[in-house]
């Protein structure tokens, strides 16, 4: 693990220069394809530099911040868009390397505070966009009881465990990137977006993949694929169908990044079920699209049998395709391992710091 930790830093230096090189060149050349031209270089060069890391935690969080993520706000950045191209993202070089390798997003237009608000101290927003201390409290003991539960997996049923897995990999991301943007907003002073918006009170296809899982990934994909494709698109076959094709190309590039995201994290050949589900996911999405169209709100299922329909769509789907090749190449092992590793080494750390507490012995 100290072997790991060390590439980490190295290749966390290697992304802070390349972003500060990425920031001049945004200041020196307009958008187009002159400064396309410039950036190509430090794409590429994110794909190549979460290979160094082999760790689920450390590699897997690396190459989704950078690979993926940075690499599709740096193509935006190269035709003025996307969020490193907004007026808080430019504005310095720390917001512009934070909001690039961070899952993070600014907030174009925070609510606006009142001259009370101005003259008393800050106070924790209460806007529903930010989840409260209590939600995240009982979500960090839900993951606390999936890491204890884990040792038990023996006893338990595999159907059982692989809903135990889509629940540990809500929770997961859902804590992980709230941390992220915590630490952000301390740093920057500024409202960030949320990263979830409460998946699992979704009510179609449409909520869950558009309004409420992995937001910052939506917004992404929604500015690189699904508003090009649309707009293509809406000359063909109109505007009332334009989302289709639009929806049906998100889902396919989405497909072939999460098989990069298994390639850094599993090193083993794709054997394409992921790409399947997100397909089946985006054929599904669009049916649904196409069947609203054609009621025109006229008839819609109760709020709750939709939301169990969906999430147990979801649910059984990500068993079916999504889990099972992590699970052959005993990821979830490898991750438990991790935890263990990081735990001792956080321990060897303290008694380094603080020095091992002395025992005494009284007669």
């Amino acid at each position: 693990m100290e072997g790991e930790i060390r590439n980490f830093l190295k290749v966390w230096l290697s992304i802070f220069f390349c972003l500060c090189c990425c920031y001049a060149i945004g200041k020196a050349i307009p958008k187009g394809k002159t400064r396309f031209l410039f950036l190509i270089p430090f794409v590429c060069l994110f794909f190549y530099l979460p290979l160094s890391l082999s760790t689920i935690f450390l590699g897997g969080n690396t190459a989704f911040y950078i690979a993926w993520l940075g690499n599709f706000k740096l193509l935006l950045f190269a035709c003025g868009k996307g969020p490193l191209s907004s007026q808080y993202s430019s504005r310095s070089l720390l917001t512009f390397v934070s909001v690039a390798c961070l899952p993070i997003k600014i907030q174009e237009n925070p609510p606006p505070k009142s001259q009370n608000q101005e003259n008393q101290p800050p106070v924790i927003p209460t806007d529903q966009t930010h989840k409260s201390s209590l939600n995240y409290a009982i979500k960090g003991v839900l993951w606390a009881f999936l890491v204890v539960v884990h040792d038990y997996n023996e006893y338990i049923h595999p159907k059982i465990i692989l809903c135990l897995l889509c629940l540990h990999l809500y929770i997961f991301l859902d804590v992980v990137l709230a941390l992220v943007a915590v630490l952000a907003r301390n740093i920057l002073g500024l409202e960030l977006e949320p990263q979830f918006n409460e998946p699992h009170l979704s009510t179609s296809l449409q909520d869950f993949w558009g309004k409420r899982w992995n937001l910052m990934v939506s917004s992404i994909l929604r500015q690189t694929v699904y508003d090009p494709t649309r707009n293509i698109s809406t000359r063909v076959v109109g505007r009332r169908w334009s989302p289709i094709p639009a929806v049906l190309a998100t889902f396919l590039l989405s497909a072939v990044m999460h098989e990069v995201m298994f390639y850094y994290l599993l090193r083993v050949k794709p054997t394409w079920e992921v790409t399947w589900f997100f397909l089946l996911h985006g054929f599904c999405v669009t049916v649904e699209i196409a069947i609203k169209k054609a009621l025109k709100g006229r008839w819609q299922l109760p709020r709750l049998i939709s939301g169990l329909f969906t999430i147990g769509f979801v649910m059984v789907t990500s068993c079916w395709l999504f889990f099972p090749k992590p699970l052959q190449c005993r990821a979830d092992v490898r991750a438990f391992e991790e935890y263990a590793a990081l735990r001792a080494l956080g321990r060897d750390c303290s008694h380094a710091l603080f020095g091992r507490p002395s025992i005494t012995k009284s007669y």
